[in-house]
């Protein structure tokens, strides 16, 4: 089993950063590798058990199910239904935490997954930094924030 650990501190309040991370259908207005998103059957992108179907910049289409949202603790955690990408059993969480020397934001960003024999490094490699530092940098840039 493959565990990708990444986190960083953003120079904004908690509460601006969570309004943002906790659509979970709103990664497309932000993430670079994401083109268009839309929840499945109508539901709201808060309700815990909501699909986005998605597609990134190649053309990729990928479906990944909402299993938990808390406001209280500024968390969500999320599964991947159907990939491209040999991500199998991949389960993800997101936490965000005040940081109150300076009204800024914690964001820590974890999964695990298991891969194709061979391929754990690459893959690895690939979520922590396309996806999650890349994520990371992306929110920067649309909240305005220096890096």
């Amino acid at each position: 089993m493959v565990k990708v650990v990444k986190s960083t501190v953003l120079d904004a309040p908690v509460e601006a950063v969570w309004e943002v991370l906790r659509d979970f259908n709103g990664h497309d207005q932000w993430h670079p590798v994401v083109g268009d998103s839309a929840i499945e059957r109508g539901h709201p992108s808060d309700k815990v058990g909501c699909v986005r179907r998605f597609h990134l910049q190649d053309g990729s289409e990928l479906r990944e199910q909402l299993l938990t949202l808390s406001d209280v603790d500024m968390a969500f955690s999320y599964c991947l239904l159907d990939t491209p990408v040999p991500l199998l059993n991949y389960v993800a969480h997101v936490r965000l935490v005040p940081v109150t020397d300076g009204d800024m934001t914690f964001w820590h960003w974890e999964s695990r997954f298991d891969t194709p024999a061979g391929r754990q490094r690459e893959l690895h490699d690939m979520v922590a930094e396309t996806i999650y530092q890349g994520g990371f940098d992306a929110i920067r840039a649309h909240m305005g924030l220096a890096a």
